[in-house]
């Protein structure tokens, strides 16, 4: 417990000067909101990637991979595939005109304070589930590592993360980011080879977890058809996630732009990987766990040296915390830039407005875990809870923005259609579809069919909504 404490204890107050040392150089909204837009290719990448490497990797796909087989691994190929889509095809148009926020480039392609409204409210929305499953993880860890309830670590774990987060801004979370994304790939390096020594070599641990669970290796353990849209879920919302895509303004330029994803691809993918054989080593080394999410975590405490075991322990929270902040950058800029400085108090000046910023952070934060304090959005896999917000993300916004960008002929009121219609049937599949099929793919087609009959029926966009990202036809 005592190294437990000091290791963690270091890393806290890292975490803690990184946020005092932003909050020095936060000068403006910019600063807040996307580092001023002058990201280099390393810090962009590694912001990136440890926003994509969640407790969806380290709690979630093991707990997954633990409950139904190794099927569900295939999913990672996606990820690849998603962030080449937004680097080659999206990122030189959407780019183009550099933004604060989603909602502010959705409200200036479609010449709407209306659709800036709608896209933050969902916004907000979608992402107080997200995080309720990164706060559910960190009290699962402040269980294992201190002890406390799993009230007392949500609640602990959210301050830690609202402390830093408020204070520094898009800063704090990306040098924040860097620190811990270098924790989890030094965790999950140093744990892979200790457990499949646990195990006595790759050919025993492929052997004992065919014996433990024959069904390890086959296809039984989900539907082919809920693991295919599973895998439209993650590549669809890696593209439109609002996290991600507000780190493309954070880039300097395209060829930083390009880099960075090329960077984050491959460090996604190999934690990925590691995380992969790790939780096939939990089968064998915890077989009646009563629930897959406690695999990593009892790894981290039970199977590795207790210094190793801190250290995976910190990658977890790591992985948590950098998933956490870059969410609350972006459902604090939808409540503060978005809604209030848009539709209520348009007049407000730069000191009133980073107060607002920091205060919208605050409330977003609290939510959840208050939620979770009185049992709304308990009860499911990490995982799952993440391909619901990945689901609701594609659902409204991929049509949106991908053809906000390559057709003009869209309109404010099929980008309305769209995002609600997406998000509507997204809710009601979840709640009443059947579980074969992830409820991304309704939304997503219905966000489709929507956008593109709505903007043909309507008349067509004004040549200012048009101009800055279709330059070369706009001359003709």
């Amino acid at each position: 417990m005592t190294l437990h404490l000091w290791v963690f204890g270091a890393y806290f107050l890292i975490v803690f000067g990184i946020g005092w040392y932003s909050l020095r150089h936060t000068r403006d909204e910019s600063d807040y909101w996307i580092a001023g837009g002058k990201l280099g290719w390393v810090l962009g990448g590694a912001t990136l990637a440890a926003t994509h490497t969640s407790a969806g990797t380290f709690i979630g796909t093991i707990g997954v991979m633990y409950t139904v087989g190794w099927s569900f691994g295939w999913l990672v190929l996606s990820i690849p595939l998603a962030y080449w889509f937004t680097a080659a095809v999206l990122a030189p148009r959407f780019t183009r005109v550099r933004r604060l926020t989603l909602p502010s480039f959705l409200e200036a392609r479609y010449y709407s304070r209306g659709i800036r409204g709608l896209s933050a409210a969902i916004i907000l929305v979608a992402t107080v589930v997200y995080i309720q499953a990164q706060i559910v993880a960190g009290g699962l860890i402040a269980n294992i590592v201190f002890g406390v309830s799993m009230s007392w670590g949500m609640v602990g774990f959210t301050v830690i993360l609202l402390v830093y987060t408020v204070v520094g801004g898009m800063i704090a979370v990306v040098y924040t980011d860097f620190v811990q994304l270098v924790v989890m790939i030094l965790g999950v390096v140093l744990a892979v080879p200790l457990a499949i020594r646990q195990l006595d070599g790759v050919d025993n641990l492929f052997t004992y977890v065919q014996a433990v669970n024959p069904l390890t290796f086959t296809w039984e353990g989900l539907p082919g058809t809920l693991l295919f849209t599973m895998g439209l879920a993650f590549m669809l919302g890696s593209v439109a996630t609002p996290e991600k895509l507000i780190r493309l303004y954070a880039m300097k330029d395209m060829p930083t732009i390009r880099r960075g994803v090329l960077f984050a691809i491959v460090v996604i993918t190999g934690v990925n990987l590691l995380v992969f054989i790790l939780s096939l080593a939990s089968v064998v080394l915890f077989p009646v766990l009563p629930t897959g999410d406690l695999a990593m975590p009892m790894i981290a405490r039970a199977v590795l040296p207790p210094t190793l075991g801190a250290l995976m322990l910190a990658a977890i929270t790591s992985a948590m915390m950098s998933t956490v902040d870059s969410l609350l950058i972006v459902a604090g800029s939808a409540l503060s830039y978005d809604l209030y400085q848009n539709l209520v108090h348009p007049g407000a000046t730069e000191r009133q407005k980073v107060r607002v910023d920091r205060l919208g952070i605050l409330v977003v934060g609290c939510v959840p875990v208050i939620l979770l304090l009185t049992g709304v959005g308990e009860g499911e896999l990490v995982q799952f809870i993440v391909l619901l917000f990945t689901a609701l993300m594609a659902s409204a916004f991929f049509i949106p923005v991908v053809l906000g960008v390559y057709w003009r002929r869209g309109t404010k009121e099929g980008a309305g259609a769209a995002m609600v219609g997406g998000v509507l049937s997204t809710f009601l599949w979840k709640g009443f579809g059947p579980e074969t099929i992830d409820p991304v793919l309704p939304g997503f087609l219905v966000s489709a069919v929507l956008m593109v009959t709505v903007s043909l029926v309507t008349p067509h966009p004004p040549r200012a909504a048009l101009e800055a990202y279709f330059p070369e036809e706009q001359r003709r």
